[in-house]
Order: C-alpha cells, then sequence, then structure tokens
C-alpha cells in the first residue's frame, strides 16, 4: 500500500516513512509544500498522513484539496490535539486523528484499520510483511518497495511459515510437512535446495538476508 505523508518535520517524517516500509508499506513525504497536490495525484496513494501545521498553507486546506479529488482515507497527525481541532478536521473529510506525540505503533494499528475499512480487506492475513517484504498470498508475489517477484508454490509455503512465526526459528520437518501437503516426497535436500532458490529471489527486492539458518535448527526471518 502506497502512504503519502505531508508532514515539514523531517525528524518525525523519516521515522514515520522508516517504520511504516518496515511493515511492507511504500511511504512518500511531501517535498514542495506549495504543491501538494500535484505530488498527491503523482503519487496516487491508498491513505494520505496529514499534518495541521505546515508551510504556506494549512492541513486543511490540502485536506479540502484532496477531497476534491479522492476518496482517500486521510489520518490527520498533530499537536494541535484539543477538539476544536479534532471536530474540524472531521468536518474537512479527515478519517482519524492522532495527537502528537504519539506511539509507533499506534499509528500504525489506525493506518491498518483504516485501510482494511476503506478497502474492504474482509481477509488482512493475505498479506503478510516482514522486513520492508510483503507477500501477497492471493498470487504467491514477494513485494519491496517498487520492486516484484513471482514464487514458486513452495517458495510460497516457505517465506508464509517463516512470516508466521514472527521472526522465531523454524525446523526443517515443520517446513518439509508444509511442503508435503501437496508434493508426493520431500527430503532434506529438496528443502535446501528450495530456501536456495527463495534467498535468490529475495535478493532481487534488495533482500537477500532476509532468511537466516540457524544452526542445529532451521531457518528464521530477520525484522
Amino acid at each position: 500500500m502506497k502512504i503519502f505523508l505531508v508532514e515539514d518535520d523531517e525528524v518525525i517524517a523519516g521515522a514515520i516513512c522508516r517504520h511504516l516500509e518496515g511493515w511492507g508499506c511504500r511511504c512518500r513525504c511531501a517535498v514542495d509544500f506549495r504543491q501538494v497536490t500535484e505530488e498527491f495525484v503523482q503519487f496516487d496513494p491508498q491513505l494520505v498522513v496529514l499534518d495541521i501545521s505546515l508551510p504556506y498553507y494549512n492541513g486543511y486546506y490540502w485536506c479540502g484539496e484532496i477531497r476534491k479529488r479522492s476518496k482517500v482515507p486521510i489520518l490527520f497527525l498533530s499537536s494541535a490535539g484539543d477538539n476544536m481541532n479534532i471536530v474540524t478536521a472531521i468536518h474537512m473529510g479527515a478519517d482519524d486523528f492522532l495527537p502528537k506525540p504519539f506511539d509507533l505503533e499506534v499509528l500504525t494499528a489506525k493506518i491498518q484499520a483504516l485501510l482494511r475499512r476503506t478497502y474492504d480487506f474482509a481477509a488482512p492475513a493475505r498479506l503478510l510483511c516482514c522486513g520492508g517484504v510483503t507477500l501477497r498470498l492471493d498470487d504467491g508475489v514477494a513485494v519491496r518497495g517498487d520492486r516484484t517477484v513471482e514464487l514458486t508454490r513452495n517458495e510460497q509455503r516457505i517465506l508464509q511459515v517463516l512470516f508466521a512465526a514472527k521472526g522465531k526459528a523454524v525446523n526443517r520437518e515443520t517446513l518439509m510437512e508444509r511442503l508435503w501437503e501437496t508434493d508426493l516426497f520431500v527430503d532434506t535436500n529438496t528443502l535446501t535446495v528450495n530456501v536456495a532458490r527463495l534467498r535468490r529471489k529475495l535478493e532481487q527486492l534488495g533482500a537477500g538476508d532476509l532468511i537466516v539458518t540457524k544452526k542445529g535448527v532451521g531457518y528464521l526471518v530477520t525484522p
């Protein structure tokens, strides 16, 4: 999912983008605060995070301009978190409001909720993310930034099991059992070959070190 961030504090903007990209999102920060609408149209995001206090025009103005063109969900993020500003933001077309200072995990939870409600993700688990890589279970594609690679059925199953383990090591027997679901025979060499091919594909995404071998145990993915 593409998220457009309109925040003039470079430290805050950088922290938010790095965090969201770690969840598999593609995040872009506004560069010219006189041309926010143009940058929004060019990027075509699925969600906007918008500050109120900005150079040239405030967030309310840009919220109104975006609403003339799109129904994309808008989350306001501002230190002006009193009731008056929250009410004004909602009336201008915002979908949610998070006062500063804020916790990045709370921000992520709000963004995920907005995306689910807006795009009707009946099964949000169809997307799994780790270490900046997103696995799309519906079509067996791994995504990082603007790069994608198609995975075989076995490669997808290996990555799905590792992602679901959330950074904990998965033993080789568990992975072989998962591959055995459709294959007539899977031995330890078959698993090794599949993991090696998967690593090569992840290298194409710039994530060649995502899968780590844990000696005597199996494999894990690094957050």
